[in-house]
């Protein structure tokens, strides 16, 4: 382990220290976090999910920052993400339910979802799961990974966030065999879908910090993913 990776650890336990340690922190958190939920979600994101982009640029680098990296811009990017992901989830949680209600079989799930964990539940949250991750979510990687190359294009400048999206030529840049058969076909299935069914079992004043701290594992799949394209390309 590196000098730079000890000091990024102990950063990490510094920052998150003070929720396990003092109640005070914890319960102020909790607070804002319910008075402000938007606003905390743009900021779990920009902070957990960039995070984890840096530990994917360590694996592919060694490195976890380079020069083009543009920290500033994928923080507002993610920021931003952080809120779509946020009102995506409380429409999932809230729409699934309902319908699967509409069912003689499904009766009962919404209820069961505000209770304690038990059979329905777990079958809800699964419910709820695999219809934001078969629908919502490939759009949302897609969209991630033209932003992505939007802010490698400039550099890493902030010009980034204010040019225009060439959506013409970047849709048709895109390894799709790497999308589809990496980010998609392997990684939705076996990780974001049985990871979010998680989510969705946790009170819902953690449900987005849970997902926030997923995303840091979003991180290092598209460092994988862009390695694979890379590849794939050489």
């Amino acid at each position: 382990m590196k000098k730079t990776d000890c000091l990024v650890l102990a950063l990490v336990i510094l920052f998150l220290a003070p929720f396990f340690l003092f109640d005070s922190v914890y319960e102020g958190y909790k607070a804002w976090n319910h008075a402000n939920a938007m606003s905390m979600a743009f900021l779990k994101f920009a902070i957990l999910a960039t995070f984890g982009e840096m530990l994917g640029l360590r694996i592919k680098t060694g490195h976890y920052w380079e020069k083009g990296f543009g920290i500033v811009p994928r923080m507002v990017v993610w920021g931003v993400f952080g809120m779509w992901i946020a009102a995506a989830m409380g429409i999932f949680r809230m729409g699934v339910p309902a319908f699967l209600d509409t069912f003689t079989i499904f009766d009962g799930i919404g209820e069961a979802m505000k209770g304690d964990f038990g059979g329905m539940k777990l079958l809800g949250a699964f419910c709820i799961s695999l219809m934001m991750n078969t629908s919502f979510a490939p759009v949302f990687m897609t969209m991630h990974k033209i932003l992505d190359t939007q802010i490698a294009k400039h550099e890493g400048r902030f010009s980034s966030l204010t040019t225009p999206l060439p959506m013409e030529a970047f849709i048709s840049s895109l390894n799709w065999k790497v999308q589809w058969g990496f980010v998609f076909k392997k990684t939705i299935p076996i990780f974001w879908i049985p990871a979010h069914t998680v989510t969705f079992l946790l009170p819902q004043d953690m449900q987005v910090l849970f997902a926030a701290l997923c995303s840091v594992a979003l991180g290092l799949f598209l460092s994988i993913a862009a390695v694979k394209s890379k590849n794939a390309q050489a």
